[in-house]
């Protein structure tokens, strides 16, 4: 589900594309010049929002990226029970599990505010507040 779309050119460092079916929040974009038998290409290196895998795209200039809408959120962690935490939003009061990445797990204990990111309807813990 795509929000807007952007050029290659526009892609700046911190900016969330889709890249093979896989939103991605791009790390640099290193573009070259256009030459003589040609439009200028752009190397667009990002990392995986919902997986942590590191892609590099090299594409031209004018090649268009769709940009996923995510939703940012608020909740408190009841409880952490192995890779999963029971989370409550923050307005809605609604309770629902989310798993917990390895960023994250050290900080992750119950009664603890968190944000969390809602990405094509999956739901990621981001970060821990205390």
């Amino acid at each position: 589900m795509a929000f807007k779309l952007i050029n290659a050119h526009d892609v700046k460092e911190g900016t969330s594309i889709i890249v093979d079916g896989a939103p991605c929040t791009a790390r640099g974009n290193d573009i070259s010049k256009t030459g003589k038998h040609g439009a200028s290409k752009c190397r667009i290196e990002c990392i995986g929002v919902l997986d942590g895998k590191k892609r590099i795209v090299a594409v031209p200039g004018h090649e268009r990226f769709e940009v996923p809408l995510i939703e940012k959120k608020r909740g408190q962690i009841l409880s952490v029970l192995g890779d999963t935490a029971s989370v409550m939003d923050s307005e809605s009061f609604e309770t629902f599990e989310i798993p917990i990445s390895e960023d994250v797990r050290e900080e992750a204990a119950e009664e603890k505010q968190c944000e969390y990111w809602i990405i094509d309807g999956i739901k990621v813990l981001k970060r821990v507040m205390n």
